[in-house]
């Protein structure tokens, strides 16, 4: 069976994550532990314990248990008190940590509990902050928050202190077919790991190609009019010794009403393939109608038409 590893965080990595555990692969999921937002946010303050909320999020997604187990993880609390706003799934794993002595460890229960088909494991055991070093004089932005915010005044993106990454990240990297971004916040889901030293020099060492499976819209703030080719060098100005060998892109017309309403209500645009700027960064290009529209009218990943990409790109590897 492949081995393929995943980096990233958030809904994009879920919704990859989704589609992935329905094909014969041996998936392992390396996940950012640096948000510091809503509930995650808190918990990590009060009890001094890595972000949790992405953990929970993907444990969800590549769970295979009765669908009203799930829907209890993610209920989250809406009464006024202390508990408004923390889903029970980020609960449950901040329990664990003081049970189990370690996200890691709380992870991995958690996957007994789930029945998870694949490996799960947190970039680091630390508590950790995200920090944006400014294009000028000036204190840096801490927090992935801020960082988000302030992404045009932000020459390099750093950690509050140096992180030991998680057991196991290492040996999976070496042994993998398949090394994938997943789609997501690019500087503060993705990039996260890449500032990691011990994450660039293992992938710097592999033999697997590196894949990147593109976002559908930019994200203001962060990638505005950014086109395929601009999140690759991007995530290969931190690789440093490597690039993304192989980009899957979406080239499904998305109708016309649905693209106004995203740039008028969210300041969102399509990110649009620019196959010859790619082509002469060495990257391949694999691109096909990979998205659909959810319920309430949002752009979403489908996440079996995405999965089948990979794979289909895996079995044509010898």
């Amino acid at each position: 069976m492949k081995k393929v590893v995943v980096f990233g965080g958030g809904t994009g990595l879920s919704c990859l994550l989704s589609g992935l555990k329905l094909f014969p692969m041996d998936v392992t999921t390396v996940i950012t532990v640096s948000d510091n937002g809503s509930s995650t946010g808190v918990l990590k303050e009060e009890l001094d314990i890595p972000a949790v909320g992405d953990v929970g999020k993907v444990l969800l997604a590549m769970a295979n248990v009765d669908e009203d187990f799930v829907k209890l993880l993610r209920y989250r609390f809406q009464k006024e008190g202390t508990l408004r706003n923390h889903p029970v799934r980020n609960i449950l794993l901040a329990a664990l940590i003081d049970l189990k002595g370690s996200l890691s460890e709380a992870t991995k229960y958690m996957c007994e509990l789930l029945n998870v088909k694949g490996t799960v494991l947190p970039l680091s055991e630390e508590r950790v902050d995200l920090v944006g070093e400014r294009t000028t004089e000036g204190k840096p932005f801490f927090g992935e928050e801020a960082v988000s915010q302030n992404i045009r005044y932000i020459r390099k993106l750093t950690y509050d202190h140096d992180i030991k990454i998680c057991r196991d990240i290492t040996e999976k990297i070496g042994e993998a077919d398949l090394i994938i971004f997943s789609p997501g916040s690019l500087y503060t889901s993705i990039l996260p790991h890449l500032i990691a030293p011990e994450v660039r020099a293992a992938l710097a060492a592999a033999e697997a190609p590196l894949m990147y499976v593109s976002n559908l819209v930019t994200q203001p703030g962060e990638t505005d009019d950014y086109m395929v080719g601009d999140h690759v060098e991007v995530l290969n100005s931190y690789l440093q010794g490597r690039k993304i060998d192989v980009v899957i892109a979406n080239d499904g017309a998305i109708d016309d009403n649905t693209v106004a309403k995203y740039l008028k209500t969210e300041n969102k645009k399509i990110v649009q393939i620019d196959r010859e700027r790619l082509g002469a960064m060495g990257c391949e290009v694999r691109s096909a109608d990979i998205f659909d529209i959810d319920e309430a009218g949002s752009i979403r990943h489908n996440a079996l038409d995405t999965a089948y990409q990979v794979f289909s790109y895996l079995m044509e590897r010898k």
